[in-house]
């Protein structure tokens, strides 16, 4: 969907009846950041640019753990295979850059779900550091929505 030149890719919506806000990827210079569409029409861009949370929205839209946004917002296979591209791109780490290709070869592979959210997770894994660990990719996305809406 276009808004004013921002492009949203949802990978669902969030848990909270139908009305929930939609979560995506939105495209934008110099690379995609997560992005969440109200039901009044407000986007929400989340900066900065946090990988691991663009990895928790792609996971979550090939776990298939967030009820389905409208069709004409609906984020594609290759939407999200760019996403983990430019990720990779971005990683100058060696280990981390290797995981991003290898999830970004079984999405453009049209590797089993279980294949690719496992090399996501891996790679979210690697990201995360020192940081605690994430049981739950739709938690780290509600989160995020409400530290944005200021909740």
């Amino acid at each position: 969907m276009d808004r004013h030149g921002i492009t949203l890719a949802a990978v669902g919506r969030l848990p909270g009846g139908g009305d929930a806000p939609c979560v995506g990827v939105v495209a934008e210079e110099p690379g995609p950041a997560l992005g969440f569409l109200g039901p009044d029409g407000t986007l929400l861009v989340a900066r900065p640019v946090d990988g691991r949370e663009l990895l928790a929205a792609v996971i979550a839209w090939f776990e298939e753990s967030l009820a389905d946004p409208p069709q004409d917002l609906e984020a594609t296979q290759e939407d999200l295979a760019s996403v983990v591209r430019w990720l990779a791109g971005a990683s100058l780490e060696a280990p981390l850059h290797g995981l991003l290709s290898e999830a970004c070869d079984a999405i453009d592979d049209g590797l089993a779900e279980d294949v690719v959210v496992r090399r996501l997770t891996l790679a979210a894994d690697a990201m995360r550091g020192d940081a605690d660990e994430q049981a739950d990719w739709v938690d780290l996305l509600v989160e995020r929505y409400r530290v944005l809406r200021g909740a």
